[in-house]
């Protein structure tokens, strides 16, 4: 950690170095820590402390981007130098009016103390917990628990300053048994809401539970996703969809759809970056205040997110998703509206249908109609007259997510964070199709 103070000195010497017409500076710090876990036990203990300054450097409306951990002075005249000789180099970029300037933006708690000073130690408790009921089990655990603490400053000629401390920590794990396995995963700012011994004790229980899996023919069937599935499905529609480069593109299902109907009446998905129960997070790689952007509401196309260069084509004010150079803006906070159910009450109400736990391998198939391929893994069940009754060996999945999403007709009152930093709620699809069964169990 570099410190507030010690950022801004770095951003303003290199703004101060450089002999562009508009420069920007990023200046990122992290300390990350690793314990990794396999066949039970603790293999891998490593920490990792780095800092990065990059440079944006524009003339006229050619980009040059540069970046460096040397720090010194002559280290940082020298990334700032390069940035304005690549800039010379490139074509122009029409969209390019200007860089952020000042303004102001809405606080956000993204720092735990609890986080930043866990210690290695501590991890190690936590693994102990995971690997002492997976042998109990006759069960193989594997995984990994990180805590890492950082912080980001963006300065730019224009007078942009920003900067925010953040920490995370993230516990995931594989629980494997003969022919059954289980998966939990977890993340936040603030260490203190992960429950390494909850999470271990479900993802033994499923790897248990799903021994002997039996044949289940392909075709189309009532499912209920779970929380990692349905984030699996979510986080897929922001790629295909959710950004405003691949809209004025027309390489996205929203091209032709704002407004319109594109989903079910009970789906409603937006992006918040500042919302306390995500990962919050003030401002974009560009230094732009972050925003709620309703991308669908109830069931209706309304929104995508941009960048300042996207915003720039379509004559709007960017939301703050840009990700940095060479991506296309993107939502990185999503949410799913809840319902009013449970999981419990879900499988309930299914008379025949399948259970699915987790996605994996999952791939575009068609991506004008979010078609997606994939398979199930680490749990997927039987449902007979209201109760998961057998394990079934992992299917292949070949499925539309919005035909999916408006098949749902029943959603959770909880919500998770799921991977990719997703907070979304259980789904039931009352038609989901599984196009064939996987190789193994």
């Amino acid at each position: 950690m570099l410190g507030k103070e010690r950022c801004f000195e770095i951003a303003d010497a290199v703004i101060k170095a450089s002999s562009a017409d508009q420069t920007e500076t990023m200046v990122a710090s992290d300390d990350s820590c690793l314990t990794r876990f396999a066949n039970n036990y603790i293999h891998q203990n490593v920490a990792v402390s780095d800092a990065v300054v990059r440079v944006r450097a524009f003339i006229g409306k050619k980009m040059g981007v540069a970046s460096s951990n040397r720090l010194t002075p002559e280290g940082l005249a020298e990334v700032a130098n390069r940035a304005v000789e690549i800039a010379k180099l490139q074509r122009e970029m029409p969209a390019f009016v200007s860089l952020p300037k000042p303004q102001e933006r809405t606080p956000v708690s993204a720092w735990h103390d609890a986080t930043a000073e866990f210690t290695p130690d501590l991890r190690a408790q936590a693994v102990r917990i995971e690997t002492e009921l997976a042998t109990a089990q006759n069960c193989i655990a594997s995984g990994a628990f990180s805590t890492e603490s950082g912080e980001m400053a963006l300065a730019n000629s224009l007078g942009l300053r920003a900067y925010v401390p953040t920490t995370r920590a993230e516990f995931t794990t594989v629980v494997m048994c003969d022919t059954g396995s289980g998966y939990a995963y977890a993340t936040s700012r603030d260490v203190g809401d992960i429950t390494p011994n909850v999470m271990a004790a479900g993802a033994v229980q499923t790897a248990v539970d799903s021994r002997d899996p039996v044949d289940l023919e392909p075709g189309e069937y009532t499912v209920v996703l779970s929380h990692s599935a349905v984030g699996e499905f979510v986080d897929f529609l922001a790629w295909l969809g959710f950004g405003a480069r691949d809209k004025q593109e027309g390489r996205s299902f929203m091209a032709e759809s704002m407004g319109k109907k594109v989903t079910g009446d009970s789906i409603t998905i937006w992006d918040d970056a500042l919302d306390p129960a995500g990962l919050p997070f003030p401002f974009d790689s560009e230094g732009v205040r972050k925003q709620k952007v309703m991308l669908i509401e109830d069931g209706i196309a309304r929104n995508v997110v941009y960048d300042s260069l996207t915003a720039a084509v379509d004559g709007v004010e960017s939301t703050g998703h840009c990700l940095g150079t060479g991506w296309h803006p993107y939502p990185t906070n999503l949410f799913m509206a809840p319902g009013d159910s449970s999981t419990e009450e879900m499988i309930a109400a299914t008379e025949r249908g399948v259970f699915v736990s987790r996605f994996h391998y999952v791939n575009v198939s068609e991506p004008m109609h979010t078609v997606l391929t994939g398979m199930t893994r680490d749990g997927t069940f039987l449902i007979e007259n209201g109760v998961l009754t057998r394990p079934v060996k992992n299917m292949r999945f070949t499925q539309s997510v919005l035909d999916a999403f408006a098949s749902a007709d029943m959603i959770s009152a909880d919500t998770r964070i799921v991977e990719g930093d997703t907070r979304v709620p259980a789904v039931r699809v009352r038609s989901f199709r599984f196009s064939g069964a996987t190789v193994a169990s």
